[in-house]
């Protein structure tokens, strides 16, 4: 869907003296209008591509929809990029300023009737959470999808471990979308992001000025947070933290796109926006009476089972949950080849050899996922090289809906190691093809990740199903010693369905085969031996949110 109506454009001098450029796109009829207010370093002059997943960073939502629904849509460059003045912060204190500002003026211009509300999923919801922070007069709603609230924890620094994403791919595409956009004059950054970032690996005053997990309490007026299951290597648990944080009123939806290619092909739609957010919109900004009011509290698909429907709850998680424990022990499944094939059973451990596994492994090729039994031409086999602790074939369905858990007792020859943990569902697999060492097809469920140094917790705004680490003062482990780890995985509403298994998979990294835009680059100096413990007195557990009838 390609941008037909064009917007005015106009600089806007905020407070600092700083050019910020803002398109304007109004309906065709005179009056006064309440605004949609979106912000991005995208540029607005990239509005005239099409809406599609080719273009993952066209996240305005249907523009054309909602000016014809009458509505006046504010796009904003954030400072530093597309037509605005500055440099490029990273949603420094700047960005929130800037945004305060801008929501001002739109609100005094002659067509505005002055009633603001905020739209836009990924970066667009990200400067959303600041909103509260900045608390223009102007705002009078937020509707905030698919965007993480803490960039050191969800996005930069999984776990203290560095991701590639933002200073890699995704500061790449930022600097080549403003250097060539559909239309208007190519513009330069030359802010060195990779840098910037790489210059604050642990969670200091940078970082508090940019984790919007720090002023999400500050948001005041009506929330509408709607999240993306699939997106939980970036943005799935800001829309749970920015839901559970927030002091006004407001309301959760968890949306089951398949994944990010998925997740914006659902925001660009008219008809997700028809059924989802003009209600919210027509409500706070219109004074109309709609549906939103009579939702339930919290709707949230459950994947896999997409199709029974939302599930509805008053609180999340949902109260009907039983936290259940499964152990991990050494008994062998024979259901999976990996590095070492071992169990999870709800039977606390009796006296159980430890696991171990010595890394960089000679099997890996790309991070740490190596070939299948036939070689390169049988493409890459996820589980092979890692070790992995499955359960029994499950004999019902088992439901999930809520935060996960591994307590992991853990031991290295190293004085620090990482854990990259994942959660799979495990499909049924013939006979033949497991006697040939075939791996069974798995659907990743959630991820967790943990640098050991930085294990310590955050007491403050830890709970104990949802263990935060502080990341301030990283310190090294002892080798040999055997310490607790606490590692959150991120929060997941899935169904497990009878005859499949459930099994946890733990290694010291993962790979561009495997984590598409948002990998770890194997670091040169991870080279060790880390063993697993789960005897009783280290009964390592994953601990899963259990749907109860």
């Amino acid at each position: 869907m390609t941008q037909s109506i064009q917007p005015e454009v106009h600089m806007v001098k905020v407070r600092d003296g700083v050019e910020i450029g803002v398109a304007i796109y109004r309906p065709a009829h005179e009056g006064q209008f309440p605004s949609l207010f979106a912000a991005s370093p995208y540029r607005f002059d990239n509005n005239t591509l099409p809406a599609s997943p080719q273009f993952l960073w066209r996240e305005t939502g249907p523009i054309d929809f909602y000016v014809n629904e009458g509505y006046v849509y504010v796009h904003m460059d954030v400072r530093g990029s597309g037509r605005s003045g500055g440099h490029f912060g990273f949603m420094d204190a700047n960005d929130a300023n800037d945004m305060h500002d801008v929501i001002e003026w739109v609100a005094a211009q002659a067509w505005s009737d002055g009633q603001v509300g905020s739209i836009g999923q990924s970066y667009y919801c990200m400067l959303q959470w600041f909103l509260g922070k900045a608390a223009p007069p102007a705002l009078k709603c937020i509707g905030a999808h698919d965007g993480l609230a803490d960039a050191y924890r969800a996005g930069v620094y999984h776990g203290g471990i560095a991701c590639d994403f933002f200073p890699g791919y995704w500061w790449y595409q930022n600097r080549f979308i403003n250097r060539f956009p559909a239309q208007g004059p190519g513009r330069e950054q030359e802010d060195d992001l990779t840098q910037m970032l790489a210059a604050h690996p642990t969670y200091d005053d940078f970082w508090r000025e940019r984790s919007a997990w720090e002023y999400l309490d500050q948001i005041k007026v009506p929330l509408y947070s709607s999240g993306v299951w699939s997106k939980m290597q970036l943005h799935t648990r800001g829309n749970i933290d920015g839901y559970l944080k927030a002091g006004g009123e407001k309301k959760l939806r968890m949306s089951g796109a398949p994944n990010a290619w998925g997740a914006a092909a659902e925001f660009a739609s008219e008809q997700f926006h028809r059924e989802v957010f003009l209600p919210f919109y027509d409500h706070y900004l219109k004074g109309k009476e709609t549906n939103y009011l009579q939702r339930p509290q919290v709707q949230y698909a459950v994947r896999a089972a997409l199709e029974t429907g939302m599930r509805a709850s008053e609180v999340w998680p949902p109260k009907n949950i039983d936290y259940t424990s499964f152990y991990l022990n050494s008994q062998k499944t024979g259901s999976v080849t990996s590095l070492n094939d071992g169990s999870l059973s709800l039977q606390a451990p009796a006296a159980d050899p430890a696991t171990t596994y010595v890394y960089p492994n000679p099997g890996w090729v790309a991070g740490v996922v190596g070939f299948g039994p036939t070689g390169p031409q049988g493409g890459f086999d996820s589980a092979r090289r890692v070790l992995t602790f499955t359960t029994p074939i499950l004999e019902k369905d088992l439901e999930i809906a809520g935060p996960i858990k591994l307590t992991l007792y853990a031991s290295s020859t190293a004085s620090d190691t990482d854990f990259f943990i994942k959660v799979s569902d495990q499909f049924p697999q013939s006979p033949e093809d497991r006697a040939k060492t075939l791996n069974p097809f798995a659907e990743l469920v959630s991820r967790g990740w943990l640098k050991a140094s930085h294990r310590a917790l955050d007491g403050a705004s830890s709970t104990d199903m949802v263990p935060r680490q502080s990341h301030v003062n990283p310190q090294p482990i002892k080798p040999g010693e055997v310490y607790a780890f606490e590692i959150s995985i991120e929060p997941m509403a899935y169904l497990f369905k009878a005859g499949h298994r459930i099994r946890l998979e733990i290694v010291n990294g993962d790979s561009p085969a495997t984590e598409a835009l948002w990998p770890h680059y194997y670091r040169p100096d991870k080279m060790g031996q880390d063993t697993v413990h789960h005897d009783p007195s280290h009964a390592s557990r994953l601990i899963l949110p259990v749907v109860i009838d």
